[in-house]
């Protein structure tokens, strides 16, 4: 028996080029195409209230279809802006579970975030989850990478047992987002470049004598915006050298004032420090003359200051 076909009706037909057509297949989204097809039929422009209620979708639901557009280059933003930078939409179990039944790539990262964090994901989470994923648009292997991240940083800072929450993950998620950290090789620059200051930061904390305790926020402000500014532990260690001798103790306020002065004169390292910024010495006293040898007579100290020989 021969497979059953259709065909549209010609009738006040829509245009759409072959190349949105492929980007929009390429989605695997019904959502996304559905609402890309009321919005072709609206005149290309989109209102979320008005879609929602046209198509029987809450506006979260009208949201995860403009993100999934919009990453697929098929959507642009024009007047208002979007929803809060830092805020994901409000997803329904539902949603959830329609939208990652079959997405396998999804189901991996609950599987990972459960291993990492050490429990089953609650509802809420699953939530928040979901949302870095599709919201954020991260891929699922990037996600993956985050959430280890966390963990990472989580023990070296406070050792072992001290695990992140979803919160912390979503944090630092939209940080990444921010950044436009989307494919592997960005996460795997950002982890190194951050692995890379955490153990400078170590070496400073080291040298301003912070060994038997951890940085207050307020102090971890400074230290992160020294070392933002390029600053490694030498040249952080003469600056705290400078703090002690001028104050008496680690003055912070103090301190920071003279890496900002270093840093508006262009000054990074010890010799360029010492040479553009070194302090005023004092008068070099005179060299006195070099006494005669022991022994020698009034007549030889004259003829040796005179440069005369004897005879």
């Amino acid at each position: 028996m021969d497979e059953k076909r259709y065909r549209l009706h010609a009738g006040g037909a829509l245009s759409i080029s072959s190349q949105d057509a492929d980007r929009l297949l390429a989605l695997h989204d019904g959502e996304g195409a559905l609402l890309y097809l009321y919005i072709l039929r609206a005149g290309g422009e989109l209102r979320l209230g008005e879609a929602a209620q046209a198509l029987g979708r809450t506006e979260a639901q009208i949201l995860a279809a403009v993100e999934a557009l919009d990453r697929a280059g098929l959507l642009t933003a024009v007047g208002g802006a979007l929803p809060p930078a830092e805020e994901l939409p409000e997803y329904s179990a539902e949603d959830i579970l329609r939208r990652s039944r079959a997405d396998a790539a999804f189901q991996a990262l609950v599987a990972e975030a459960q291993r990492v964090l050490g429990h089953a994901l609650s509802g809420a989470d699953l939530k928040t989850l979901f949302g870095i994923y599709d919201r954020l648009g991260m891929p699922g292997d990037v996600v993956m990478l985050l959430i280890n991240h966390c963990a990472d940083a989580l023990r070296r800072r406070y050792g072992e047992g001290r695990l992140p929450t979803m919160r912390t993950v979503e944090k630092e998620a939209f940080r990444w987002a921010n950044r436009e950290i989307f494919t592997l090789e960005q996460a795997e620059a950002f982890i190194a470049e951050a692995e890379r200051r955490e153990a400078e930061g170590e070496k400073v904390r080291r040298a301003l004598q912070i060994s038997d305790r951890a940085p207050t926020p307020t102090e971890r402000k400074y230290l992160d915006s020294w070392l933002s500014m390029g600053y490694g532990s030498e040249a952080l260690a003469l600056a705290y050298d400078r703090t002690v001798v001028g104050t008496g103790r680690l003055a912070w306020a103090y301190m920071d004032k003279i890496v900002r002065s270093w840093y508006e004169k262009g000054l990074f390292t010890v010799e360029e420090i010492e040479k553009g910024d070194g302090r005023p010495q004092g008068r070099r006293r005179p060299a006195r003359a070099a006494s005669a040898p022991a022994g020698a007579d009034d007549s030889d100290r004259l003829a040796e200051m005179l440069n005369i020989n004897k005879e």
